[in-house]
């Protein structure tokens, strides 16, 4: 059994802390990179939670009716717009990370509040067999 001594001086400190917040910077970009929105105007807040079957995405849109919004979902992409003539404008995309099933998703708008209930798309398998001769 090999020993090695561990000498400890100001310089491994400074190192060691820049690692250490090196870390939790990393943990904050990875948390945040889940339905972080790609661009933004008009939202005062979201929030994200998901589960097994689908995300919840909660966006702050005070003083935008339903009928000023349009959403339209692309793959993993979500993108949250108001028509010209709303009286507040509001745009937003949000990426996923796993693609969405529009048949199976829903948005409600109550309170200043659009909570959309995206289904997840279930990953299909392309996978053929072939027969050995």
């Amino acid at each position: 059994m090999f020993f090695t001594p561990v000498i400890r001086h100001a310089a491994h400190h400074v190192h060691h802390n820049n690692l250490r917040s090196l870390d939790r910077s990393l943990e904050r970009f990875l948390s945040d990179a889940v339905a972080t929105p790609a661009r933004q105007t008009g939202v005062t807040g979201h929030a994200f939670e998901q589960d097994e079957t689908s995300f919840t995405l909660r966006l702050d849109v005070p003083g935008v009716a339903k009928e000023h919004l349009t959403i339209g979902i692309e793959g993993a992409v979500v993108r949250i717009e108001s028509l010209a003539d709303a009286p507040r404008q509001v745009k937003a995309a949000y990426e996923l990370p796993q693609e969405i099933d529009a048949t199976a998703s829903e948005a409600k708008l109550e309170y200043g509040v659009l909570t959309l209930k995206l289904g997840k798309k279930v990953p299909v398998s392309n996978v053929t067999s072939l027969a050995v001769n």
